[in-house]
C-alpha cells in the first residue's frame, strides 16, 4: 500500500514499519511538529519525509467519494443522500453502503473519508439538512455507528461530522448557537456520543459555529472535558474547511490539525504562540502525537495511487437497493400502486423533476456521477418498446439554468461531452495556439487545481458544445463565470458577461451572477455554443469566500423557455390523453446545497399549480416528490397517490420505477416529520440569525416530540411508510431490560416492515422532574417476511431509553418509577409497562 504525499512523492510504509510516534517527537524540531498540526494543501495532511512521516489524503464525502480533482474530476459513485439513507431504517443495509464507500476511498487514493453528517434535522429549512440521517438522535446516531464501521472495515478512516449543533447554513462560521444544556447532550450531542460507542470513528470534525458564545474549534468544555475526557475519544480532532479561526485558542482547547493548508494559524504565529508561553510545547507534543497517531491509524488503508473509477456491476445492485428501500410510499388509496407493467400502454410523465436526475444535493455533497437516471427514463426503460411514454415538464424548478450534460451535447469530436482548448492570449488575439485541449461531461468547470507548464498567471479558455433543440421555440441561456466570460451561439454573441460584472453566490462566493440571454432556435438544427473566458485574475468581481479560485470558473446552463400558465395547460391536456399520469416535482441541488438556507418550505413558484391542475384533470395521478428535507403539500388532501424520493445517487430514478411497477416493495419509513405548515415546525421562531444568535427555543421538544406533545396535525408523520403488503404485531412482552413483539406478513407479498419502540414516562407514574416528550425512540429493527410469516423481535431496553440530562448534577439521571414501552407495527401501537425502582446517574459513554 502506498500513502502519496502532496508532492506526489510516493513513500511505501508497511504496517509493520508504521511511523515510530515517540522517535518523531523526540528527533523533529519545534517548527516540524508545528508543520503537523495543520494541512499542506486542500486536501492532504502535512509529510515529513525526513522522518518517514507520509501524508494522508482525505476526500469529501458524505454521499460519495469525490476526490481531490475540482477540474475534470474522476467520476465516481453516488449513494442515497443522508435523509434517504435516514428513511431506509436499516443499519445492515447502511453499514454496506459503507463498505462500498471505503472501496471507493481506495480507487480515489483516499484514507480519510469526511462523512457521515451527524446532525440534527432541525428545520425544514437547512440547506444542508439533505446530509444528515434524521430528526431523532437516536436514529442518527444508530445510522452514523452503521455507516462507520461499514467505511473502517477495510482500513478506511471515517471522520464523524460536524460536531456540534451545526444546523444552519445562515452565518454559519459566526452564529452562535444558544441552547440548553439538557437539549445539548439530549438531541445534539447523542448521536455523536451513540456513534462514538458503537463505531469508534477515528476522526471527529470540529463545527464552524460557536455553542453559548464560544467557537466549537476553540471550546475547552466540548473538545477536551466532553469529547476527550468524558467520552474517551483518542482519534484526531481536525477543523471543517477554513473553520479555525484562532492560534492559541484553538491549539489549546484541543484541535490537532487545521484544513485545508496550507495554514493561515499554524506557522509564525504557533512558533511565537509557544516562546510567549500562551501555548505551552507539550501541548504542541499533544497535537503531534495525535497527528502521527493518524498517519498510522491511515496506513492499513489500501489505496490506489492514481485516482480511478470503479463502476462494477455488483456495486450497482447494492446502490439501487440503497435508493430503493429509501423510498417512501405516503398515500395509496385504493391500492393503485404498483402499476401493470403491460397495462402502461400510454404514461404521461409531467414535472420539473421528471427528466432531472436529482443524484445529490449542492455543495460537499456533490460529485461527478458514473452515471444518473431520472424518473423519467426509469420508466421507460421500465416498460415496453410499445409502450408511449410522453413527458411535459410543464414548469421549472430551478434557479440556476441546468447545465449542458453529455447527453444533450457533442464536442468538437462528436462524442458526447464538451472540448474546451486553453490559451495564454485572449479570444481577441487572431491566430493564438492552444497550450492544453481537454474534453469535458458537461458545460460546467472550475480550475483551481488545473496544472500544465506552458500556462501562464493570466490565460483563457474557449468552451464549445453542439447542442441540438427537440423544439422550435426561445430557449434560454445562462452564464456565470469567476473571471470574464462571453458566449456566442452561431458566432453570434448573446451573453456578455465581460463589460460589467455583478456579484453572485457561485464558486464559493467569488463568482458573478447567471447573466441571462434567450435565443430562437429551431427542432432538429446544430447549434454551436462557444464560451470564451478569461481565468480568475480577470474578475471584475470583488470579495467572496476565503477559498482561493486561482485558475477561475465558468458554468453555461440553457434550456427551453417555459411561461408557466401554457407549460401547465400544455401538462394538462397531456394527463387528459393518457392512461396512466406521473407527476415528479421537488427540490434540486440549487435549492438545497452547503451555503444557503431555504426561505421556505414550499416547492418552486408555479410547482403546486401544476401539481393541482394535473389532479384536476387526473384524479389518478400518481405524484412523486424529490427533496432531502420535508416540502409544503398543500394538494395532498386531492392526490390519491403519494410517492417521496429523496436525492437518490446514481440509482435515483431507477429506485422510484422500481416502486411504481412493484419490482420492490416500499419499506422507507420518514426519518423527519413533515409539518402541515413550515409555521408549525418547532424552530420557527428560532432558526436563522437573530443579531448574530440563534437561539434553540424548542429546548428537547425537536420534530415529532414538539408535534405530540402539542397534539399538534401534521401531513405526515415521523416514522410513516406504507407497503404493499400488510403487517400485524402481537403477543408483547415487556421488561425493564428487553421488549419482545411477534411481527407477522399479513398481506399477499413479501415485505419489510420497520418495528418501532418508543418510551415515555407513564400515565401512572409520579410526576417527572423534568418536562419530557410524550415518547421518544428507544430501538427499531427492520423485519424481511414472506407472506404468512412470523418473526418474534427483540429490542433492548438500555439506560439512555429512560435517561435525562440533569443540569444540577451535571449528569445523566434515570428517574424511578413506571415507564410505558410503546411498540409501533403494522397500522397499530402495543403498549406495556415496566418499572425503575431507584435512582441512577451517571456520565460517560
Amino acid at each position: 500500500m502506498k500513502l502519496v504525499d502532496n508532492q506526489a512523492e510516493a513513500m511505501e510504509p508497511h504496517p509493520s514499519r508504521l511511523v515510530d510516534v515517540d522517535r518523531v517527537l523526540e528527533k523533529a524540531t519545534l517548527a516540524e511538529k508545528i508543520s503537523l498540526l495543520a494541512g499542506s494543501d486542500f486536501w492532504h495532511s502535512t509529510p515529513l519525509p525526513q522522518h518517514g512521516v507520509p501524508a494522508v489524503k482525505c476526500t469529501d464525502g458524505p454521499n460519495g467519494v469525490r476526490g481531490s480533482r475540482f477540474f475534470n474530476p474522476v467520476p465516481a459513485l453516488c449513494i442515497p443522500c443522508g435523509s434517504g439513507l435516514g428513511a431506509t431504517w436499516n443499519p445492515a443495509l447502511v453499514e454496506q453502503a459503507g463498505q462500498l464507500l471505503s472501496k471507493e476511498c481506495d480507487a480515489k487514493g483516499a484514507h480519510v473519508w469526511l462523512g457521515p453528517t451527524v446532525n440534527i434535522i432541525r428545520s425544514p429549512l437547512n440547506g444542508r439538512g439533505f446530509e444528515s440521517f434524521s430528526e431523532d438522535p437516536h436514529l442518527g446516531g444508530v445510522l452514523a455507528a452503521a455507516i462507520i464501521r461499514g467505511v473502517q472495515v477495510r482500513g478506511t478512516l471515517a471522520a464523524l461530522k460536524h460536531f456540534v449543533a451545526n444546523d444552519q447554513e445562515t452565518d454559519k462560521m459566526s452564529i452562535d448557537v444558544r441552547v440548553s444544556d439538557r437539549a445539548l447532550r439530549e438531541i445534539y450531542l447523542k448521536p455523536f456520543q451513540m456513534a462514538l460507542r458503537d463505531s469508534n470513528p477515528r476522526v471527529v470534525m470540529a463545527s464552524y459555529n460557536k455553542v453559548q458564545g464560544v467557537h466549537v474549534s476553540e471550546s475547552h468544555k466540548i473538545l477536551q472535558d466532553i469529547l476527550r475526557k468524558e467520552w474517551g475519544f483518542d482519534g484526531l480532532i481536525m477543523s471543517d474547511w477554513y473553520g479555525t479561526y484562532s492560534c492559541e485558542a484553538a491549539l489549546n482547547a484541543g484541535v490537532d490539525m487545521e484544513m485545508p493548508g496550507p495554514s493561515r494559524y499554524r506557522e509564525k504565529e504557533a512558533l511565537a504562540a509557544v516562546f510567549s508561553g500562551k501555548v505551552h510545547h507539550h501541548t504542541i507534543d499533544e497535537r503531534a502525537r495525535q497527528v502521527l497517531d493518524f498517519v498510522n491509524d491511515a496506513a492499513s488503508a489500501q489505496v490506489a495511487t492514481e485516482e480511478t473509477a470503479r463502476d462494477v456491476p455488483e456495486d450497482r445492485d447494492l446502490n439501487r437497493r440503497l435508493a430503493g428501500e429509501s423510498v417512501v410510499l405516503l398515500k395509496n388509496s385504493d391500492n393503485f400502486l404498483p402499476l401493470g407493467v403491460g397495462e402502461c400502454d400510454e404514461v404521461a410523465v409531467i414535472g420539473p423533476n421528471a427528466d432531472l436526475a436529482a443524484a445529490c444535493g449542492g455543495g460537499s455533497a456533490s460529485l461527478r456521477p458514473y452515471y444518473t437516471s431520472s424518473v423519467l427514463k426509469g420508466i421507460r426503460d421500465s416498460l415496453p418498446a410499445s409502450a408511449e411514454v410522453h413527458h411535459e415538464a410543464g414548469v421549472y424548478g430551478h434557479i440556476l439554468l441546468p447545465a449542458f450534460s453529455a447527453e444533450r451535447v457533442r464536442n468538437d469530436d462528436g462524442e458526447p461531452g464538451v472540448t474546451i482548448e486553453l490559451f495564454n492570449e485572449p479570444h481577441a488575439v487572431r491566430d493564438r495556439k492552444a497550450f492544453d485541449r481537454v474534453s469535458i461531461p458537461d458545460t460546467t468547470y472550475q480550475l483551481m487545481d488545473y496544472r500544465h507548464p506552458e500556462k501562464g498567471e493570466t490565460f483563457y479558455m474557449s468552451m464549445r458544445a453542439h447542442f441540438v433543440p427537440e423544439h422550435t421555440d426561445t430557449y434560454e441561456f445562462g452564464l456565470a463565470t469567476y473571471g470574464v466570460g462571453d458566449l456566442y451561439v452561431n458566432d453570434e454573441l448573446v451573453i456578455d458577461n465581460s463589460t460589467a460584472q455583478t456579484p453572485g453566490g457561485m464558486f464559493f462566493g467569488k463568482g458573478s451572477a447567471e447573466v441571462r440571454a434567450t435565443y430562437k432556435m429551431t427542432a432538429g438544427q446544430t447549434y454551436s455554443l462557444r464560451v470564451e473566458a478569461g481565468s480568475a485574475s480577470t474578475s471584475k468581481v470583488t470579495g467572496g469566500s476565503l477559498l482561493a479560485i486561482p485558475g477561475g470558473a465558468c458554468r453555461l446552463g440553457g434550456c427551453r423557455k417555459i411561461t408557466p400558465s401554457e407549460g401547465i395547460q400544455r401538462a394538462v391536456e397531456l394527463a387528459k390523453k393518457c392512461r396512466y399520469t406521473i407527476v415528479v416535482a421537488g427540490l434540486n441541488a440549487d435549492l438545497e446545497k452547503e451555503g444557503r438556507d431555504r426561505e421556505t418550505m414550499d416547492m418552486p413558484p408555479h410547482v403546486d399549480e401544476l401539481i393541482s391542475a394535473v389532479l384536476a384533470a387526473q384524479p389518478n395521478a400518481v405524484i412523486v416528490t424529490q427533496a432531502g428535507n420535508p416540502v409544503s403539500m398543500p394538494w395532498r388532501h386531492e392526490a390519491k397517490t403519494m410517492l417521496h424520493s429523496w436525492y437518490g445517487g446514481n440509482e435515483a430514478g431507477n429506485a422510484v420505477a422500481d416502486v411504481l411497477f412493484g419490482r420492490v416493495n416500499p419499506s422507507g419509513r420518514l426519518p423527519m416529520t413533515f409539518p402541515a405548515r413550515l409555521e408549525d415546525n418547532p424552530a420557527f421562531l428560532g432558526f436563522g440569525s437573530d443579531n448574530g444568535r440563534v437561539h434553540y427555543s424548542e429546548d428537547v421538544f425537536v420534530g415529532y416530540r414538539w408535534y405530540e406533545a402539542r397534539k399538534m396535525q401534521v401531513a405526515f408523520p415521523f416514522g410513516h411508510g406504507l407497503s404493499y403488503t400488510t403487517f400485524a404485531i402481537s403477543d408483547l412482552r415487556v421488561s425493564s431490560s428487553l421488549v419482545e413483539v411477534s411481527v407477522e406478513n399479513t398481506g399477499r407479498l413479501a415485505g419489510a416492515e420497520v418495528v418501532r419502540l418508543y418510551i415515555g414516562r407513564a400515565k401512572t407514574s409520579s410526576k417527572s422532574r423534568f418536562a419530557r416528550p410524550p415518547r421518544e425512540l428507544a430501538g427499531f429493527s427492520k423485519v424481511f417476511l414472506e407472506p404468512g410469516e412470523a418473526r418474534t423481535v427483540t429490542l433492548r431496553i438500555d439506560r439512555y431509553s429512560t435517561a435525562v440530562w440533569d443540569e444540577k448534577r451535571d449528569s445523566w439521571c434515570c428517574e424511578r418509577g413506571a415507564y410505558t414501552a410503546s411498540v409501533v407495527g403494522g397500522d397499530s401501537a402495543l403498549d406495556g409497562d415496566f418499572e425503575l425502582q431507584r435512582d441512577s446517574f451517571w456520565k460517560g459513554l
